[in-house]
């Protein structure tokens, strides 16, 4: 590929190219911006209703209809100039969201405002992941997804902290506001910094295309090619291990500890998750990385395997934040080879395919890890959660070895003629 020269790299240096600074600060600040209006919503919604589960449903209502979108929006990043559709995503969740924040808006119209602005959400992210290899090829790529994921988590914490204060100090519909203005901002920053580029020309449609075909192309894109079946699967595996992160309160109950110390092990994920992206960038061998997704994965498995001998407080820690680290890792390293292995005509509804099932990994690992944690404890719905991480890792390596050096492979693009004939 084009300027990969194999090296190491560090995270600083996709900061060095201008339309990546202006791609990864809109990005920052929409991510903070959502946080808020998560926060806003769930105590806005609670306030109305006196429902916990109406707070918890409407929370849920911000990840969900990511699963639908994904699928259904994706190509739409393939077959428009991926900068306008970034514009075009950002200015309509701009209106819908300042929308949602006018005081007595109705909770089912809300609702719905909300299922609109979430469904456009992986079609920007869609638009931005095709987008991004243009902007940093070859090795420097790498380096920029890492530097996206660990800002990217650290923009959700503090998001969320600023979002509470903000809620406290003034208003729900306040948060709301904050998260419009936070979609102009990001807008503004890819119409200044981005430049133009136009349709990939075999992604041109030869007819209009219905949404059911437009969802086969995008699931046979990345299921019918063994490479990035392999890639995907891969990520979409480290998805599940976020389950001790919502797992760390009955965990450190499970313990005999306090509310401090599940804060602390909330926080051992996303530390390790910082240290090992750096470090996984910075030093190893761009060569080795490429080979190495499989192994991270198992890697990340194991500590939370370990976690079934009942270690205590400190080694938990320990064994968190070492799961986070290898995790990071194997999930950046499965999104850029990924996106290697997917035609640049092909890349937006592969990438909001990824990013829907990502979504989806997520939360059926936090919903059966609970289900689990309640009949048998936290800390034996972690250690199953790295054995089973343990054996599909396994798997995947497995098929990855196999289907490495395929290329992308005329598979997909048969599918897709076919599909469209």
């Amino acid at each position: 590929m084009s300027g990969d020269t194999g090296g190491r790299v560090g995270l600083g240096q996709p900061l060095r190219v201008p339309e990546f600074r202006a791609l990864w600060g809109a990005e920052l600040v929409s991510v903070a911006g959502d946080q808020f209006a998560r926060v806003g919503l769930s105590v806005l919604v609670f306030g109305r209703t006196g429902s916990a589960a109406w707070a918890a449903a409407t929370y849920a209502l911000t990840f969900l209809p990511a699963l639908v979108g994904g699928v259904l929006l994706g190509r739409l990043a393939d077959r428009c100039p991926r900068r306008r559709v970034m514009l075009a995503c950002d200015l309509v969740r701009a209106v819908l969201v300042a929308l949602m924040a006018l005081p007595g808006t109705p909770l089912p119209v809300l609702c719905a405002l909300l299922v609109a602005v979430v469904l456009l959400a992986p079609l920007h992210t869609a638009a931005l992941g095709a987008l991004l290899p243009e902007v940093v090829p070859g090795a420097v790529f790498d380096a920029a997804l890492t530097l996206r994921y660990v800002t990217g988590q650290v923009a959700q914490v503090g998001g969320f902290v600023l979002g509470g204060l903000l809620v406290a100090a003034l208003s729900p519909s306040a948060a709301l506001t904050l998260d419009a203005a936070s979609f102009l901002v990001s807008a503004l920053a890819v119409r200044l910094g981005v430049a133009e580029r136009p349709v990939p020309a075999a992604a041109a449609p030869a007819r209009p295309a219905t949404w059911s075909v437009d969802a086969r192309e995008a699931l046979r894109t990345v299921l019918y090619d063994g490479r990035r079946r392999a890639l995907v699967c891969a990520a979409w595996l480290v998805g599940c291990f976020v389950l001790p992160e919502a797992l760390a309160v009955p965990y450190a109950q499970q313990l005999g500890l306090d509310t401090a110390a599940a804060g602390l092990l909330m926080a051992a994920d996303p530390a390790g998750s910082v240290l090992g992206g750096w470090l996984f960038t910075r030093f190893v061998p761009h060569s080795v990385r490429r080979r190495s997704i499989g192994p991270l994965a198992l890697a990340a498995a194991l500590p939370l395997g370990l976690c079934g001998m009942q270690p205590g407080f400190g080694t938990t820690l320990g064994l968190w934040a070492i799961s986070g680290a290898f995790a990071t890792a194997s999930l950046v390293q499965a999104q850029a080879e990924f996106v290697r292995a997917t035609p640049g005509e092909l890349r937006g509804r592969a990438i909001g395919v990824a990013a829907a099932g990502l979504i989806g990994a997520q939360g059926l690992a936090v919903l059966l890890g609970g289900v689990v944690a309640q009949v048998w404890g936290a800390r034996a719905a972690v250690a199953l959660c790295g054995a089973l991480g343990i054996a599909v890792a396994l798997v995947i390596t497995d098929a990855h070895v196999r289907s490495r050096g395929l290329g992308d492979g005329p598979t997909c693009r048969a599918v897709v003629a076919r599909a469209e004939g």
